[in-house]
């Protein structure tokens, strides 16, 4: 199928954008749709977004996508350019190392609270979470070993207890799965491994080890990004 005009650096598919149904809080449900787009790379860092595209994809009129795009550009997810219109903010190297440097902080001191409050049942869950990560990367679901990376982190940030601490963590989480994205394939196997080191400290309740494995995982993601062919 042909891209949306307007959006050539995607090739995005007409069945990618959902129409979204009139219940609900309509500028909200375009907001969180256009970001899901902008998270998953569907709408790619450079994307064209052309209100009136949008909007006939969505099924929707102008105005709540005009205001969804105004609010992703407040909080840097788009660029609105004069006479040009909105586009997907392209990061800089800067931006995600210091995005990813916050994460490195936060997980690990997470993982080293978690460790002192795990269970069996916990530990259980979390290696669930791996072995399903571990089938996605097998079958090359790079979109799946995305969800279930993220949602094994979160897992651990839950465990920590520390309501603070998950608070700042949520307002990064979003921007860490879009920076993980284009290099999950890369990471693959290595990052599940990872993760079972991570299950490992946790289980036998060593935060300080946890902490250590969790500040070289989340390095390798770093230097990773910064390495990325694509």
């Amino acid at each position: 199928m042909s891209p949306i005009p307007g959006l050539p650096l995607t090739g995005l598919p007409r069945d990618s954008v959902p129409r979204l149904e009139r219940p609900g809080p309509l500028r909200q449900r375009v907001y969180e749709t256009l970001l899901d787009l902008i998270i998953t790379r569907t709408l790619p860092p450079g994307a064209h977004l052309v209100e009136t595209e949008l909007a006939g994809r969505l099924g929707v009129s102008r105005q709540p996508v005009r205001e969804a795009l105004q609010r992703l550009s407040t909080e840097g997810w788009v660029d609105l350019r004069p006479a040009q219109g909105a586009f997907v903010h392209e990061p800089t190297e800067d931006e995600a190392d210091q995005l990813l440097h916050v994460r490195t902080l936060l997980e690990a001191e997470a993982v080293r609270l978690a460790a002192a409050r795990v269970d069996t049942a916990a530990v259980q869950a979390l290696e669930e979470v791996c072995a399903a990560g571990e089938r996605a990367v097998a079958d090359d679901d790079v979109e799946g070993a995305v969800e279930l990376n993220a949602r094994l982190h979160g897992a651990i940030m839950e465990l920590a207890g520390n309501v603070a601490l998950a608070e700042l963590a949520a307002q990064v989480d979003r921007r860490v799965r879009w920076y993980y994205a284009p290099i999950a394939r890369q990471r693959g196997r290595r990052s599940w491994a990872e993760h079972r080191e991570l299950i490992a400290a946790l289980a036998d309740g060593d935060g300080q080890r946890a902490a250590a494995v969790m500040r070289a995982h989340t390095e390798h993601t770093r230097t990773s990004y910064h390495q990325r062919t694509t």
